[in-house]
C-alpha cells in the first residue's frame, strides 16, 4: 500500500501510522514497552551494507530524487541505447572453449540455435588453440552475435586470427559487427592471472580504432575485485580507477579522448542481491559518464557492460540452489541495464560430471534461465523498469557516490597502478573480505545449503571436487569443514557424529534441537536424536549411539533443573565432550565438574568451533 504523507488523514494510512505499527510489532518482539523504543523505531530495522550504506525498511516520497534522463542520454543511468530491440532485450551470453576447435564450433552453433546471442570464447591455454580459431568461428554470423575473447597472453595472435576471419567475411554494414578483444592487463595484475601486458593492449586498441567493425580492445574486469572480496562500491571504484589508467595510457600513445573512451568495456559481477545488482549497473554507467564528462567527451561516456553471475556466490554443496542464485543475479543485471548477461552453470564450482548430469544439461539450464526471463517474463520489453523506484534510485545514487569516493582514494594514492603496487587496493578489499567472512562464520550472513540448512544426506564430493574448493567462495570456510567430513566418511564409512540430548517435552527442546542439528551439520557432523530423555535414560542412549560428543538441548528453566545431573550422567557414560545449546548464563550456578565443556549459541564463531570439534572427533 502506498504511503501518501506524514499525516493520518484521508483513506491511505500515513507515515506516522506506519511508524506506530512498527513500534507495536518491535515492542512485542523485544518484550519491552513501546515507550522504551527510540523516537524513530523503524531505524532498528535498517540494514547497513559493506559499503556503509543504510538500507531503510521503507522508502516514500520523502526519498524521491529528480527523474533521470531517458535511456541513451547522458549520464546513461537508464541505459545506453534508446533504440534497443525490445524483442531481444539484452544479449544472452555463454562461455565456450575447449582444446578441440571442431567440437567448440559445434557447441557455439548449437548454443546460437538455442537462445545464445553473444559468444565468449576462451583461446590459448585450456581453450581453442590460436591457430585453430578460424575453425572454431566457422559459421558464426558476426553481425548478429557479438564475440568476446578470453585469450590471456596470446591475445595479440588471437586478434590477428579474428581480423583475418573478419576480412574474409562478407556483410554490408560492418559496423554492426561487435568484437570485444578482452585485453585486461591491469585487472589481471590484481588477480594474478597471465595476460597481455599494457603496452600490448594499447597497441591492440590503436589497431582496433582503424577497423571498420565495432571493436573494443580493452575490458575493465570488475570480477577481479569482486572475487577477491570487494564490496559493490569497491568493485565499481576500482574498475573506474583502472579505466582512468587505460585512458591515460591511450591518450599518452596519441589517441584522442573519444577514440580512447571507445576502446573500453566493463565487466561486473551480478549477485543474488537483486536490488544491489540493479543499482550497481545503473551506478556504474553514471560513474563512467562522469569520467567522460570531466574528460570533455560526455557523449562518449556510454561503455558497454557485461554481467557475469558471481562465481563467489556459487556453492559446491547443495549446488542446485545455485539455479536460484543465478536467476536472481540475471534478473538484477538485466533490469539494471547490462548489455550482455552470462549466467554460469549451476555446477560451475564442481568438476564436469560430478553431479552425474551432462555438461549440456547444466549449460542448457544456464541458458534457459535468461530465456525464461526474457521470453516469458518479458523483462527486455521495458528499459530500466526500476526507474522511479524510491529504493532503487536512492541506492543507485548512494552507491555511485561511495564508489566515486573509493576511486578518489585510489587516485589520491597515485592512481590505480600506484595503489596496486603499494598494496592499498588489496588492503581495502581484504578488509571487506574479512568482514564478510566473519559474518558468514558467525552465521549472520546465510549461505543456503552451506552454513544454513545443510544437507548431509547429499552425495559426498569426490576428491577432485574437494580439491576445487575455492577460497574466494562466500561459503569457503564451511565447505572446507564439509570436505574434512567427506574425507572422514571415505576413511571410516561414517561421518563424525554427535548425540543430541533433548531435555523436557518437545515444546521446550524442539527449537534448540533444530538449531544444534543444523549448526553441527554445517560442519559435517551428523547427529542422532533419541527423543526426550530423562536423566536416567542418558546412559542407554550414549551406549546405543557410541558417540564421544553430546549436546544438551532444552529451555533455560529446564537447564537450571536438570543440566548439572545430565552432564554428570553423560560423562559417567563415557562422553568426553559435553556441549549445551544456549548461553553460559543458563548454568551459571553449576559446579565446575557439572558444567558443560562449551556452549552453542546463535552468533558464535561457528567455523572455529566446528573445526575444533572435528579435530576432537578425528576429522
Amino acid at each position: 500500500m502506498p504511503i501518501a504523507s506524514d499525516s493520518d488523514t484521508g483513506p491511505v494510512p500515513g507515515y506516522a501510522a506506519w511508524r506506530k505499527g512498527v513500534a507495536g510489532v518491535l515492542a512485542k518482539a523485544r518484550r519491552v514497552d513501546v515507550s522504551e523504543l527510540p523516537d524513530e523505531p523503524e531505524k532498528l530495522l535498517a540494514v547497513t551494507t559493506y559499503d556503509g550504506l543504510t538500507v531503510n525498511p521503507l522508502y516514500t516520497r520523502r526519498d524521491e530524487l529528480p527523474e533521470q534522463p531517458l535511456p541513451g542520454e547522458f549520464p546513461f543511468v537508464r541505459g545506453g541505447d534508446r533504440t534497443r530491440d525490445v524483442h531481444r532485450g539484452w544479449y544472452v551470453g555463454a562461455r565456450f572453449g575447449g582444446i578441440d576447435a571442431a567440437e567448440t564450433n559445434r557447441e557455439i552453433l548449437f548454443g546460437l540455435e538455442n537462445g545464445v546471442s553473444a559468444v565468449w570464447l576462451r583461446v590459448g591455454e585450456g581453450g581453442v588453440p590460436v591457430a585453430q580459431l578460424p575453425a572454431a568461428l566457422s559459421g558464426l554470423l558476426f553481425e548478429l552475435a557479438p564475440l568476446t575473447l578470453d585469450a590471456g597472453p596470446v591475445l595479440a595472435e588471437a586478434a590477428a586470427q579474428v581480423y583475418a576471419t573478419l576480412d574474409a567475411y562478407r556483410v554490408e554494414e560492418r559496423a554492426d559487427i561487435q568484437v570485444r578483444l578482452g585485453a585486461a592487463p591491469l585487472t589481471s595484475l590484481f588477480a594474478g592471472t597471465p595476460a597481455l601486458d599494457l603496452d600490448g593492449a594499447i597497441a591492440l586498441a590503436q589497431d582496433a580504432v582503424a577497423r571498420p567493425e565495432n571493436v573494443r580492445a580493452i575490458t575493465v574486469c570488475g570480477l577481479a575485485f569482486h572475487e577477491a572480496g570487494a564490496s559493490d562500491a569497491q568493485e565499481l571504484g576500482a574498475a573506474v580507477a583502472a579505466g582512468l589508467e587505460y585512458l591515460r595510457a591511450l591518450t599518452d600513445a596519441g589517441a584522442d579522448i573519444a577514440d580512447a573512451l571507445g576502446q573500453l568495456e566493463f565487466r561486473f559481477a551480478a549477485t543474488d542481491d537483486q536490488f544491489a545488482t540493479i543499482a550497481k549497473f545503473r551506478a556504474a554507467r553514471r560513474l563512467w559518464a562522469r569520467v567522460a564528462e570531466v574528460c570533455g567527451a560526455p557523449a562518449f561516456g556510454n561503455a558497454p557492460q557485461q554481467a557475469v553471475t558471481s562465481p563467489a556466490m556459487m556453492t559446491q554443496r547443495d549446488p542446485w540452489v545455485n539455479m536460484l542464485r543465478t536467476t536472481l543475479a540475471a534478473f538484477g543485471a538485466g533490469v539494471g541495464g547490462a548489455d550482455t548477461v552470462t549466467v554460469l552453470p549451476f555446477d560451475h564450482a564442481l568438476p564436469t560430471g560430478e553431479l552425474e548430469v551432462s555438461k549440456a544439461f547444466s549449460e542448457r539450464m544456464a541458458r534457459n534461465t535468461q530465456l525464461l526471463l526474457l521470453e516469458e517474463s518479458h523483462l527486455g520489453h521495458v528499459q530500466d523498469p526500476g526507474a522511479g523506484s524510491w529504493y532503487v534510485e536512492s541506492l543507485t545514487d548512494e552507491l555511485a557516490a561511495k564508489a566515486w569516493e573509493f576511486m578518489r582514494e585510489l587516485e589520491a594514492a597515485g592512481g590505480y597502478l600506484a595503489a596496486l603496487e603499494s598494496g592499498l587496493l588489496a588492503q581495502r578489499v581484504g578488509e571487506t573480505k574479512a568482514r564478510r567472512d566473519g559474518d558468514v562464520a558467525h552465521r549472520r550472513s546465510a549461505v543456503t545449503g552451506v552454513n544454513e540448512f545443510p544437507n548431509l544426506a547429499e552425495q559426498p564430493l569426490s576428491e577432485a571436487a574437494r580439491a576445487m574448493t575455492s577460497q574466494t567462495s562466500y561459503g569457503a570456510a564451511f565447505e572446507a569443514l564439509r570436505n574434512r567430513s567427506d574425507a572422514y566418511l571415505a576413511a571410516h564409512g561414517s561421518r563424525p557424529r554427535a548425540l543430541l540430548v533433548p531435555l523436557g517435552p518437545v515444546a521446550e527442546h524442539n527449537v534448540r534441537v533444530t538449531f544444534a542439528a543444523n549448526l553441527l551439520a554445517s560442519g559435517g557432523i551428523e547427529t542422532s536424536n533419541p527423543g526426550a530423555l530423562a536423566v536416567d535414560g542418558i546412559a542407554a542412549a550414549v551406549a546405543e549411539s557410541g558417540v564421544a560428543l553430546a549436546v544438551l538441548c532444552g529451555s533455560d528453566n529446564r537447564y537450571g533443573a536438570e543440566a548439572a545431573a545430565a552432564v554428570d550422567a553423560l560423562r559417567a557414560a563415557g562422553v568426553t565432550t559435553v556441549l549445551l545449546a544456549g548461553s553460559e548464563q543458563a548454568v551459571a550456578d553449576a559446579a565446575g565438574a557439572q558444567r558443560p565443556d562449551g556452549f552453542l549459541t546463535a552468533r558464535m564463531d561457528a567455523v572455529t568451533a566446528l573445526s575444533g570439534l572435528l579435530e576432537k572427533l578425528g576429522a
